[in-house]
């Protein structure tokens, strides 16, 4: 017996957002995700990391990349990128390009 999809306004809203890790070396997208995602886990916990649904896309080109989110999660993103200051013990700074609920749009900005 196939499972019937959830409805529309069952499912979780999400929203994608485009960053860009402003460093001297280009970075590995494992080295950046990992950073995130302790990052996120020092600011909101694991039950915030399990509700949050990170997801990173595949998008990785040039230090820019892209994040799936919860719509309630966006702003912890945010302010765990700003909190990041090193990768590996290389200065970095990572900004947020954009938020939208489309991918498209973001890999347009990235």
């Amino acid at each position: 017996m196939k499972l019937k999809a959830l409805l529309p306004s069952l499912r979780e809203k999400k929203r994608y957002v485009g960053f860009v890790v402003e460093s001297k070396d280009n970075l590995d997208l494992k080295q950046v995700q990992e950073t995130i995602e302790s990052s996120m886990k020092d600011l909101i916990g694991n039950l915030g990391m399990a509700n949050a649904g990170l997801l990173f896309l595949k998008d990785w080109k040039d230090n820019k990349g892209i994040v799936r989110v919860s719509t309630k999660n966006v702003d912890h993103l945010k302010a765990s990128l700003a909190l990041i200051k090193e990768i590996n013990g290389e200065k970095v700074i990572i900004k947020s390009l954009g938020v939208s609920g489309v991918v498209d749009k973001v890999r347009k900005l990235c």
